[in-house]
C-alpha cells in the first residue's frame, strides 16, 4: 500500500531499489492561472547499482520490473492523464541510462491538479488524506499549496522492514515553484527564494516528511 501511494503521487512506477534518489516537483504558474507541472524521480546517483539490479528477476522479495514494464506503466498513466478535465500536453520521458523518469503536463487551473491526483487515487484504490492541494487566486495573485500531515503515513512506513525503510534514508524531495510575477512574500520559511524573486525552492529529506518533522505547505504572494 505504501509503495502504491508513492506511485500515485509521483505518477510513475516505484522502482525504489536504492537509498539515494530525488523526487522533484516543478510547477510553473502563469499570471492567468494556467501552468505546467513536471514530476521527476532521479536515481542517477545510483545508476550503476540500479543497472545491475535491473538484470535480476527479484530483489529482497520484490519483482524487478523490466524497462518495458516501466515504460508501459508510464504510458498507461499518460493515457489516463489525457482524459482528465483541464489537463493537456501530457508527456513522459524515461532515461534508462541515468535512470531518470518524469511526467509533465499543462493545466488550465492549478486546482485541476487536485482533481487529477484524487482521480488517480481512486483508480488505484488508495485512500489517502495527506496529499497536497493547490489553489491560485487570480484576483489576489496568491498561490497556495496546503499539506496536512497525517500519522497514517508514519504508521504505514513503520510497518515496512528495516531494510525497506533504509531505501528512504538518503532520499530527498525538491519543490520548485516558478512564477511570471515577482514574489513579495511566502509563508514557509524553510523554502528559499531565487535571486530574481520569481521562484521558490524547497529541499527536504523524505524521512522528515514521512515523520512529520517538516512541511511543504506554502502561501506565496505575488506582485500585481
Amino acid at each position: 500500500m505504501f509503495r502504491n501511494k508513492l506511485f500515485v503521487v509521483l505518477l510513475i512506477i516505484p522502482v525504489f531499489l536504492s537509498s539515494c534518489f530525488e523526487v522533484i516537483e516543478e510547477i510553473t504558474m502563469g499570471k492567468d492561472g494556467t501552468g505546467t507541472m513536471t514530476l521527476t524521480v532521479n536515481f542517477s546517483q545510483s545508476r550503476t547499482r540500479i543497472a545491475a539490479i535491473m538484470l535480476a528477476d527479484s530483489i529482497h522479495g520484490y519483482k524487478v520490473p523490466s524497462k518495458q514494464e516501466i515504460q508501459q506503466e508510464m504510458d498507461k498513466t499518460v493515457a489516463q492523464l489525457n482524459k482528465m478535465p483541464g489537463i493537456s500536453n501530457v508527456g513522459s520521458t524515461a532515461d534508462f541510462t541515468n535512470f531518470v523518469a518524469s511526467i509533465h503536463f499543462s493545466f488550465k487551473d492549478v486546482a485541476d491538479v487536485n482533481h487529477l491526483i484524487r482521480a488517480l487515487l481512486e483508480q488505484y484504490k488508495v485512500k489517502d488524506t495527506n496529499i497536497p492541494t493547490y489553489n491560485y487566486n487570480k484576483d489576489e495573485t496568491r498561490f497556495t499549496r496546503e499539506y496536512t500531515y497525517s500519522n497514517d503515513v508514519r504508521t504505514q512506513f513503520n510497518q515496512l522492514t528495516n531494510r525497506d525503510k533504509e531505501i528512504f534514508s538518503n532520499a530527498a524531495y525538491i519543490s520548485i515553484l516558478r512564477f511570471e510575477s515577482t514574489i513579495t512574500s511566502y509563508s514557509n520559511k524553510l523554502a528559499r527564494i531565487s535571486k530574481n524573486q520569481q521562484a521558490i525552492i524547497q529541499r527536504l529529506a523524505i524521512p522528515d516528511l514521512i515523520n512529520g518533522r517538516t512541511n511543504i505547505s506554502n502561501q506565496v504572494q505575488l506582485s500585481k
